[in-house]
């Protein structure tokens, strides 16, 4: 099930950050690359850790990835990664409030009693980083010289 909102929240994120250093966006390597990031992401919260170690390993593995495929200096990648995650993070905060207000629901006993809808709810915040992706990269002209690979 996490797979299900993993993979595209993953390739959002690593989208989003791509648009902000302005790369263009090449979605067959985003989605490939969301993916993996997804089931590595799942397997570190799979491990009896502490939780949001996920999220620190989630940025790590971005920066290094997007270091080793773009010309794109170390600092502005982490500023970007962070501020994709910090997005991220701010659209579930308002997307579960605003879902929990509306429906008055008690979130534990919903995340407890309806695992599949948990799921399904965490998707539109992983469709408005992908179409704030898009956004961003019409509004900043994208640098043809991003890409290393």
């Amino acid at each position: 099930m996490f797979l299900l909102q993993g993979i595209p929240e993953s390739s959002g994120y690593f989208a989003l950050s791509l648009a902000l250093l302005r790369v263009p966006l090449r979605w067959k390597p985003i989605i490939a690359a969301g993916t993996v990031l997804a089931i590595v992401l799942f397997a570190v919260r799979s491990l009896p850790f502490t939780f949001g170690i996920h999220t620190a390993v989630g940025i790590f593995l971005l920066v290094i990835v997007i270091n080793r495929a773009t010309n794109i200096a170390i600092t502005r990648i982490f500023i970007a990664v962070l501020v994709s995650f910090l997005t991220l993070m701010l659209l579930e905060l308002v997307m579960h409030e605003s879902f929990f207000a509306l429906t008055k629901l008690e979130p534990q006993t919903f995340i407890k009693d309806r695992i599949f809808l948990w799921t399904l709810l965490g998707l539109p915040q992983a469709l408005l980083m992908n179409i704030f992706a898009v956004l961003i990269s019409k509004l900043k002209k994208p640098r043809e010289d991003a890409w290393q690979i």
